[in-house]
């Protein structure tokens, strides 16, 4: 990947951290080029700023252990570049393309600069369609939209991975496109975990995993989620197929931008967050777009803060997507699992235009009873059940079975829970609460629509 250029040479002059200053004496290389030092170029820096005739400053992609002022740098003459092609398939990647799966390197690739623009307003396609996950609480109250964007939000141990592996078990199966995970600043168990899970399920074949670790550098992960979208449109614009893109978790990658906004002595915006956090959001959110020949439908696990919503890295996210999926810790304690919580959710897919009358109608029943219920909570906290109207006592009865019948199984949770994971359709879904909400299972126990997949189950537990 050396060009004309590669013989451009410069020296270190100093090291903080993972910023490194670098003198050119011959010609300034350009910002986002790509430069190595080290005895074995085993140090990767990508400029960020040209500081004057012959100075520039950049941010390392690897530790920098060994730098030292006085130590030559070479230039490498392009951008940070990404494998693309059939050979990265059922393969595990890190940020420079490098294979981390303990096996060969794939040699029928080509390589693609990570930098590269949006498709342009005239190629995107306008159709909207709906992505059916067999989840019931998502494909009835906040639907995905194929070639859209999802965010999974949810503080610290709520289950935004355990959805997104559920969701990866449903799909992969079902569409005949390409899966991409990515991996920013999460967990290496994870990493291995899914990749163990992916093997066992026989899904491996079609899909293509790139991880940038909780333990690597701020750089790396920063640029972790632009090497798995160039690889994305590759598949879509090259090969013309669906590409489902994973990513794990986006608040991270705000959280590397402001690591590196905040060593480049930038001086940081609300609640310490980089003051360019909008650009760098948008700059790779809006490569995620459906085009004539293919979509990119992406769902995106967003941790949020200490629960709070009103965070400046949930509040930009949220402008991107086109469904939000919230995950609350009240639900999770109650055992309400998948703990989505449904009143917070929502998709600019439910209206009847796009999912019919009948589901918008039985979604907005959905929400209304379940609303009701939530401000009934108090009273009933206070004076007890007793004290309800015959009526008010009928909407919590209603609202605590619909609680209940969306839990569902999750394959994913199979050896913890001991309980078959189940997938639904959206019929059996819309069928189940339309006769719940009709008082059909009002002589039933409450326990007996608790983790069940299709409503007729719940006659097998009584």
């Amino acid at each position: 990947m050396t060009t004309g250029q590669a013989s451009n040479q410069g020296v270190v002059t100093s090291v903080r951290g993972s910023v490194v200053d670098i003198r050119f004496d011959q010609f300034l290389p350009s910002i986002h080029s790509v430069l190595r030092a080290g005895d074995k170029e085993e140090i990767v820096i990508e400029i960020l700023a040209q500081r004057d005739a012959h100075h520039v400053r950049g941010i390392a992609l690897t530790p920098t252990q060994g730098l030292a002022r006085g130590m030559s740098v070479t230039d490498s003459g392009g951008p940070l570049k990404a494998p693309v092609g059939k050979g990265t398939l059922s393969r595990m990647f890190d940020v420079f393309g490098n294979a981390i799966d303990r096996e060969a390197q794939p040699v029928d690739v080509q390589w693609r600069s990570v930098h590269r623009a949006p498709p342009p307003l005239a190629r995107r396609s306008t159709k909207s369609e709906i992505f059916e996950t067999g989840i019931k609480v998502i494909d009835v109250l906040a639907p995905l939209e194929r070639g859209g964007k999802t965010g999974l939000f949810g503080g610290a141990g709520v289950g935004k991975t355990v959805l997104l592996t559920e969701m990866i078990h449903n799909m992969i199966g079902h569409q005949e496109g390409v899966s991409i995970f990515c991996g920013i600043g999460e967990r290496c168990r994870e990493g291995e975990e899914l990749y163990r899970e992916m093997k066992e399920a026989g899904v491996l074949p079609n899909m293509v995993m790139v991880f940038g670790q909780m333990n690597e550098p701020p750089g790396s992960r920063f640029r972790v989620g632009h090497a798995a979208l160039t690889m994305a449109e590759y598949f879509r614009d090259d090969e013309h197929r669906d590409v489902l893109l994973l990513i794990d978790n986006i608040f991270r990658f705000i959280q590397a931008g402001m690591e590196i906004s905040g060593m480049m002595g930038q001086m940081p915006s609300r609640l310490g967050y980089q003051p360019t956090m909008g650009t760098e959001l948008s700059g790779l959110e809006e490569r995620i777009a459906n085009t004539d020949t293919g979509a990119i439908t992406s769902i995106q696990a967003v941790y949020v803060p200490a629960d709070d919503f009103t965070d400046p890295a949930a509040v930009h996210t949220f402008s991107h997507l086109s469904a939000s999926i919230v995950l609350s810790r009240k639900r999770a304690s109650e055992g309400l699992f998948p703990a989505i919580d449904p009143l917070q959710s929502s998709s600019k897919m439910a209206t009847p235009g796009i999912v019919g009358e009948r589901h918008y109608r039985l979604a907005q029943e959905i929400r209304h009873t379940l609303a009701q219920f939530a401000e009934l909570k108090d009273i009933i906290a206070m004076l007890g059940l007793e004290q309800l109207s015959p009526n008010d006592r009928n909407i919590v009865a209603r609202a605590r079975r619909l609680e209940r019948f969306l839990t569902q199984p999750f394959f994913t949770t199979e050896q913890f829970t001991g309980m078959k994971g189940k997938l639904v359709s959206l019929d059996d879904t819309l069928d189940g609460c339309e006769r719940i909400l009709r008082d059909d299972f009002k002589d039933f126990p409450e326990r007996s629509l608790y983790m069940i997949g299709k409503i007729d189950e719940a006659k097998k537990k009584t």
